[in-house]
């Protein structure tokens, strides 16, 4: 089994028994705001199915965020394959994501599952372009995905809200180990 560990978390691809925990942290109206809202039970099972099902399909997905030292479950980050019917430039590519628990944030732990994910990704998978949505309102999301690398593509629509493109292309790794730019 895949296992990475941080200084601070473990990343592991999902298993039926994290359900529960990741719709409970999708559930949150911190949170959901930048999902597109609240969402029903089919609509989350079908995000969490996405990025499971991509660990078979493709090699990769989604890996569940678990802090080292109590093993709690507080969010989801990785590289998964989506279709997402938004034109060539995002579909049937990587797309990288990243949801932690609302009360999680703010302490550097996106970053720090997001580039273990992101070199856990190029290291196995090779650099390859990789795209990722984020709700415009969303600046500390878009200020991470800028620290590691994507930068704006276009703005457009999913599923009726509003989602920024990015695209990380792929370069050397730089000396904080992401593959970015800056």
């Amino acid at each position: 089994m895949i296992r990475i560990a941080t200084e601070r978390l473990v990343l592991e691809p999902p298993n039926r028994s994290d359900v529960a925990a990741m719709r409970a942290i999708t559930d949150h109206a911190d949170t959901n705001r930048h999902l597109g809202g609240p969402q029903s039970e089919a609509e989350f099972f079908t995000r969490f199915a996405r990025n499971a099902g991509s660990w078979t399909l493709y090699g990769y997905g989604g890996f569940m965020v678990r802090l080292a030292a109590s093993g709690e479950t507080v969010g989801q980050v990785g590289v998964f394959h989506a279709w997402r019917g938004l034109g060539d430039d995002v579909d049937d590519m990587p797309e990288a994501g990243w949801i932690l628990r609302h009360d999680m944030v703010g302490q550097g732990l996106a970053r720090e599952a997001v580039t273990a994910a992101l070199d856990w990704f190029d290291t196995h998978h090779g650099p390859s372009p990789i795209v990722a949505l984020i709700a415009p309102d969303n600046a500390p999301s878009l200020a991470l995905a800028a620290r590691l690398g994507f930068a704006p593509v276009r703005d457009t629509l999913l599923a009726d809200a509003p989602v920024r493109v990015l695209r990380r292309e792929p370069c050397a790794k730089d000396e904080g180990g992401t593959g970015s730019k800056s």
